[in-house]
C-alpha cells in the first residue's frame, strides 16, 4: 500500500543568505531529480556521505532513496526552482531512535539548507515518536558535525573504528528555540536588506506612455539620483526617458539585484520566471489584478509567491507602491511617489498602496526623515514581521512606524515585536477590518484583545495616522520619560489650563503651569525651562509658544534647543502652532530636534503614550518561572484519554483534574437531583452552603446562586425556588459557601486560530461583563504579564482596596494566571478553559467551578514548529 504523502511537512524556507528554497517529503516522482542532483556533487561530498566513492547511484539505490513510508522512513529535500539542491533523511533503527543522513550540493554548501533541513527533519521525527537521532560522521567532514552540533539539540559524541558517532537527543531545549529564532531573524534581516540595497535596478513594463506605472517609477528611480544603473525593459521601444531599453531581463547585459515589475497581472508569473534566471534576488510587484480583485486573483497570488519563493527570490506587492531606502550610498525610490522624506531614524511600513502616497507626503510635510519605507500591498510574500527582523538590526533605524490592515502571522508578530521593543520603539496604526491575514481563521477575540496583547509586546498602538505621526516624531527625536510628571511652559492661561486637563486624561501627572504672559521672549522662556527641566519632579516639558502678535520666533526657538540640550528630559511644544519639525527647532544632527504640535493636547496625548513605552521598557524582562506542583506527563495523559473521542468532535469535561495537575484546585460541588439529595449534600459539606445552577453559561446569569444557606430547609426552598424558576430539569449543585469577602473574578483560556492560546481575566460583576472590561495575554505568562493583566481592566481598583472594597490577595491571583498560562501553553488539545468564578479572598483565591473543551491538536501553534514563511 503507498504511503500517504504528509503534505503539512512542505514549507517556504528563508535561507541564511536572504534566498528562498521549498522543503517537502520526497516522493518516488523524484527520482530523475534525485539523480540530476548526485551527479553535480563533488567526488569529496560524496565520499563524506558514503564513506568510500560512489560515481553514480544504481537503480535499486534511486528507488530505496525516494520510496518512503513517511514513518520509520523519512527523507526530505530541498529545491530551487525545479531543481533539488540538498537531501535529507532518516531510517528508524529502533525504539525512539533513527540514523540520520543529509547531502547539500556544493554549489548551496554555506546558505544554512542543512541548518534548516535538520529543524524540519527533527519535528516530522518528533511526530513519529523519535527521540534520538545517530550519525555516523567522518572525523574529517567538520560542516556535519558542525551542522549537528550547533542545532542546539543536547548531544554526545563518541569515536570508533574511525567513525565519529553523534547523538542528539530531539527533545526540544531552550537552546534550541534560540538556535532557530537567531537563525530566523539573521536569514529574514539579511532578506530584506537584498531588497533594499541592490546595486541594480530593472523597471519591467516601463513604457513610453505618460503616467504609466512603469515609467513613473523609473523616473522615480533617476530622480532620486539611484547610485546603480537601472535598466528599463520593454519589448518594442529602444529606450524610455531617455535610458536605453532592453527587450527582455535576460537581454540585459549586467546583473540585476532588483525588479520592478509593472506588467498586467495575467504576465506576472512568466515574469517572475525570467527574473529567476537571470538571478535577481527580488521583486517589487506594482502590478494590480491579484487578491483584491476576488477568488480568480487570490488564485494568481499564491502562485506568484509559490514561484518566486521557489526560484529563491522574495516579494514585495503585488498591489503596492514600493520600496525606498534614503542611504545617501543608495538613494533608492523604487515607489509611484515623487516625494520621498528626507533622510532621518524612522523605519516606515505600509500595508495599504493606495495610501502610501499620501503617507509619505504627510511625513515629508512635517520634516521628520525615514531611513527606508516599504508598501506591502496584497502582502504575498515580505510582511511586516520580515521588515520588523530587518529594522532591529539596522543601525540607521532608531523608531518604527508601521500601518497595517491584518496581520499575516500574529503570534509571530508580537513574538517580534516584545523583543524589538526591548531596543527601539514600535509604533502601529491597526486599521478596521480583519486582524487576520487572508490565510488564518477569524479572530475569535474582540478588538480590545488585540490593544492588550499588544501592550503585552510592549508595542505603541494609536487609532489614527495622525497620531502615528504625533508619537512618531516626539520617539524619533526626543529621550524617552522617565516618569509621568509634566513641567508645562506657556504663554497663555488658556492654553495651560487645557495643558493640565489633557495630562490629567491621559493619565500624566501635572505641575502647576508657569504662565510667562502674553509678550514673553527668548530671555523668559529660557529661564522658565531651565528651571522647569532642573526640577528634580519633572520627567518631561512641554512649551507652548503662541504670541497673540508675531514675536522673535527664530530667537525663542534658539534658547529652546540650547536649554534642553544635554537635559536627558523630552521636550515638546506646541510652536506658533506648527505641525511638525519646525525649522528652528531642529538641530543639525536632528537628535535633539524639538517636535512641535498644533496644540498642545496633541502633545500631551503622544508624550503619555511615549511614557507608557518608557514604562515597559524599564520593567525588568523574566521568562516565565519554574512552578512547583507541575505534572505535565499526568495533564498529557489525561488529554490523551479523550483522544479517539475527538474523532466525533470537541469534547467538553470538567476541568478539576486537570487544574489539579497545574496546582490549582477547585472548589467541591455536588450536583443534585432533588430537594432532598441537596439537603443531604449540604449537611455533608457543612453549613452554611451554596446553591447554584451547574453549567458553564449560569455564571454569566444573574439569579444563578442562593448564597449563605444556613441549613436543611433553607436548602429545600432554594431547590424549589430554582425548579420554579428554570423548570424541572434545572441541574443544580451544592457546594461550601466561600469565605467572605472576595471579589469574584473570571479567567479563561481561548486557543486562537491566529494568535495560539490567549489568558483572559476580568471581574464577575455583571456590570464589567457588560461593558467588556477585559484584559488579554498570550500564553505562558511571566509574572510581569499576569500583574499587567490583573491592572489591565478598568475594575482593578477593586482589588486594590479602593471603592470601600478590602484589598484581596492580588498576589495569589497573579500566581493562577501564570499557572493557567503555563496549562494553555502546554496542551494544544485545550480549545478553551473556563473557570467561572474565581473568587479573590483577602488571602487565597478559591475556583468555583472549572470546564474545558479539548479537541484533536490543530498543528504546530501560529509561531511553533521548524522555520517557515508564512
Amino acid at each position: 500500500m503507498e504511503a500517504q504523502y504528509p503534505a503539512h511537512w512542505e514549507a517556504d524556507v528563508v535561507l541564511a543568505d536572504g534566498g528562498t528554497a521549498h522543503v517537502r517529503p520526497i516522493r518516488p516522482a523524484d527520482a530523475d531529480r534525485l539523480l540530476a542532483f548526485y551527479s553535480r556533487l563533488s567526488d569529496e561530498s560524496i565520499y563524506f556521505r558514503f564513506f568510500g566513492p560512489r560515481p553514480r547511484l544504481s537503480d535499486k539505490e534511486v528507488a530505496w532513496f525516494t520510496n518512503v513510508d513517511y514513518t520509520d522512513r523519512v527523507a526530505l529535500i530541498a529545491t530551487i526552482g525545479d531543481e533539488m539542491v540538498a537531501v535529507i533523511r532518516y531510517d528508524k533503527t529502533g525504539p525512539g531512535e533513527a540514523e540520520v543522513a543529509f547531502l547539500v550540493e556544493d554549489a548551496h554548501q554555506g546558505r544554512g539548507v542543512a541548518s534548516v533541513l535538520l529543524e524540519h527533519l527533527a519535528a516530522t521525527a518528533r511526530e513519529q515518536g523519535i527521540e534520538r537521532f545517530i550519525a555516523d560522521v567522518l572525523p574529517a567532514n567538520m560542516k556535519m558535525m558542525g551542522v549537528l552540533r550547533q542545532a542546539g539539540y543536547t548531544a554526545q559524541s563518541q569515536f570508533a573504528d574511525g567513525v565519529v558517532r553523534m547523538t542528539l537527543d530531539l527533545a526540544p531545549t531552550e537552546t534550541a528555540t534560540e538556535v532557530t529564532t537567531a537563525r530566523e531573524h539573521r536569514a529574514e534581516a539579511r532578506s530584506i536588506a537584498r531588497l533594499l540595497t541592490p546595486g541594480s535596478v530593472a523597471v519591467i513594463g516601463a513604457s513610453r506612455e505618460p503616467g504609466g506605472i512603469g515609467q513613473t517609477v523609473l523616473r522615480n528611480l533617476l530622480a532620486g539620483d539611484f547610485t546603480g544603473p537601472v535598466y528599463p525593459v520593454h519589448r518594442e521601444v529602444r529606450a524610455v526617458a531617455g535610458v536605453r531599453a532592453y527587450p527582455s531581463v535576460s537581454a540585459i547585459d549586467g546583473d540585476v539585484d532588483l525588479a520592478v515589475v509593472a506588467v498586467p497581472a495575467e504576465s506576472v508569473l512568466d515574469v517572475v520566471k525570467e527574473c529567476a534566471e537571470k538571478g535577481v534576488h527580488g521583486l517589487v510587484v506594482v502590478s494590480s489584478g491579484f487578491g483584491e480583485t476576488g477568488a480568480d486573483g487570490r488564485s494568481r497570488q499564491d502562485e506568484l509567491a509559490r514561484i518566486a519563493r521557489s526560484y529563491g527570490l522574495r516579494v514585495v506587492g503585488p498591489n503596492c507602491l514600493g520600496i525606498a531606502n534614503t542611504d545617501r550610498a543608495v538613494r533608492l525610490n523604487a515607489t509611484l511617489a515623487a516625494t520621498i522624506p528626507s533622510r532621518g531614524r524612522v523605519g516606515f511600513f505600509s500595508q495599504s498602496g493606495a495610501l502610501g502616497t499620501a503617507l509619505l507626503q504627510r511625513v515629508a510635510q512635517r520634516g521628520m526623515g525615514i531611513s527606508s519605507f516599504v508598501s506591502a500591498g496584497n502582502r504575498a510574500d515580505v510582511s511586516g514581521n520580515d521588515l520588523l527582523q530587518y529594522w532591529e538590526e539596522d543601525e540607521a533605524t532608531d523608531v518604527i512606524l508601521l500601518y497595517l490592515e491584518s496581520l499575516g502571522n500574529p503570534r509571530k508578530f508580537t513574538r517580534l515585536a516584545r523583543r524589538i521593543a526591548r531596543r527601539k520603539p514600535i509604533v502601529v496604526v491597526k486599521s478596521g477590518g480583519t486582524p487576520v491575514g487572508h490565510s488564518a481563521a477569524a479572530l475569535r477575540l474582540p478588538d480590545s484583545a488585540l490593544s492588550s496583547l499588544f501592550e503585552q509586546a510592549g508595542l505603541i498602538r494609536v487609532d489614527d495616522l495622525i497620531q502615528l505621526f504625533d508619537v512618531g516624531q516626539l520617539l524619533a527625536y526626543q529621550p524617552l520619560p522617565a516618569g509621568p510628571r509634566v513641567g508645562l511652559v506657556t504663554n497663555s492661561d488658556a492654553l495651560g489650563l487645557l495643558a493640565v486637563h489633557a495630562c490629567t486624561a491621559a493619565g500624566l501627572d501635572p505641575r502647576p503651569p508657569v504662565n510667562l504672559g502674553a509678550t514673553a521672549g527668548p530671555a523668559e522662556y529660557s529661564a522658565a525651562l531651565a528651571d522647569v527641566l532642573a526640577s528634580d519632579e519633572v520627567d518631561a516639558a512641554v512649551v507652548v509658544y503662541m504670541p497673540p502678535i508675531p514675536g522673535d520666533a527664530e530667537a525663542v526657538a534658539a534658547e529652546l534647543l540650547r536649554v534642553s540640550q544635554g537635559a536627558g528630559k523630552p521636550v515638546l511644544a506646541t510652536f506658533e502652532g506648527h505641525l511638525g519639525m519646525h525649522e528652528h527647532l531642529r538641530t543639525a544632527e536632528g537628535r535633539g530636534s524639538i517636535p512641535s504640535y498644533a496644540a498642545p493636547e496633541e502633545a500631551i496625548r503622544a508624550l503619555a503614550q511615549a511614557a507608557a513605552y518608557a514604562a515597559w521598557r524599564a520593567k525588568p524582562f523574566a521568562p516565565p518561572p519554574e512552578l512547583d506542583g507541575i505534572d505535565t506527563a499526568a495533564a498529557r495523559a489525561l488529554v490523551g484519554a479523550y483522544e479517539e473521542a475527538f474523532e466525533s468532535g470537541p469534547v467538553e469535561i470538567d476541568a478539576g483534574e486537570l487544574l489539579a495537575c497545574y496546582g490549582l484546585d477547585v472548589w467541591p460541588s455536588h450536583v443534585v437531583r432533588d430537594p432532598e439529595e441537596a439537603a443531604k449534600a449540604a449537611a455533608g459539606l457543612g453549613f452554611p452552603v451554596v446553591l447554584k445552577v451547574a453549567g458553564a453559561e449560569a455564571a454569566r446569569r444573574a439569579g444563578t446562586v442562593r448564597l449563605g444557606l444556613g441549613g436543611p430547609d433553607s436548602v429545600r426552598h432554594a431547590y424549589a425556588e430554582f425548579t420554579d424558576q428554570f423548570g424541572a430539569e434545572v441541574t443544580l449543585a451544592v457546594q461550601r459557601m466561600a469565605p467572605q469577602p472576595a471579589v469574584p473574578t473570571v479567567v479563561g483560556v481561548t486557543d486562537d486560530p491566529a494568535f495560539g492560546p490567549v489568558v483572559s481575566f476580568g471581574l464577575g460583576e455583571v456590570t464589567a461583563r457588560l461593558l467588556q472590561d477585559e484584559g488579554f495575554r498570550l500564553a505562558p505568562l511571566t509574572p510581569e504579564d499576569a500583574a499587567g493583566l490583573v491592572r489591565s481592566v478598568r475594575a482593578a481598583p477593586l482589588l486594590f482596596g479602593e471603592y470601600g472594597y478590602p484589598p484581596v490577595a492580588v498576589d495569589a491571583l497573579e500566581e493562577l494566571l501564570v499557572r493557567v498560562g503555563r496549562l494553555a501553553g502546554d496542551l494544544p488539545e485545550v480549545a478553551r478553559l473556563d473557570l467561572e468564578q474565581v473568587l479573590v479572598g483577602q488571602s487565597e483565591v478559591i475556583v468555583l467551578g472549572a470546564r474545558a473543551i479539548l479537541r484533536t491538536p490543530q498543528g504546530p501553534r501560529p509561531d511553533g514548529g521548524p522555520r517557515r514563511l508564512v
